[in-house]
């Protein structure tokens, strides 16, 4: 597994009832379409992605982020620097924990908030969130697996349940 592949993972996820090429899905992600097609691949390898049905298996995706991602792309806060929100930072978590630490970011120069920086799962995260809040909403609770305390895991782990409810398991 790759940090990419998680990216777009979520990204798929997001595209509840509408056909998207590996192509479009490259273009939102600023991923080369070769790329997303070897991703899909290792995550058909991992039981990630449904070989038949070509969909995410949303199972297995829960579990992972929940359990895998903090010690499998593990991330500590560094330095101030003015970016995107991410974590408890952004939605929908900002609206469930109030914090009076520094805000949570990824590094973005054209990002609105100034907070400690939190390395994307990919380095073109913050530019494919601009557009896409469900990813933004969804990359935000991944890094909370990565870097959250007990009780922001656990309302993470709410959000997430609450999210993936609408895709379809079948």
């Amino acid at each position: 597994m790759r940090p990419q592949d998680i990216v777009i993972l979520l990204k798929k996820v997001t595209l509840i009832g509408r056909d998207m090429t590996n192509a479009q899905v490259a273009k939102d992600l600023g991923i080369s379409a070769s790329e997303v097609s070897e991703a899909l691949e290792r995550c058909r390898i991992a039981r990630l992605m449904d070989n038949a049905k070509q969909r995410v298996n949303i199972l297995a995706l829960k579990e992972f982020l929940i359990h895998g991602l903090k010690y499998v792309f593990p991330v500590q806060p560094q330095s101030k620097v003015r970016g995107v929100a991410t974590a408890i930072s952004a939605l929908p978590m900002s609206d469930k924990i109030v914090s009076e630490k520094e805000a949570y970011v990824w590094p973005d120069a054209k990002g609105n908030l100034r907070g400690e920086s939190i390395v994307p799962l990919y380095r073109t995260v913050p530019m494919a969130v601009q557009n896409d809040s469900m990813l933004h909403s969804l990359l935000a609770i991944a890094d909370v697996f990565r870097i959250g305390r007990t009780r922001e895991v656990e309302i993470a782990k709410d959000e997430l349940n609450s999210i993936l409810a609408t895709y379809d398991v079948r």
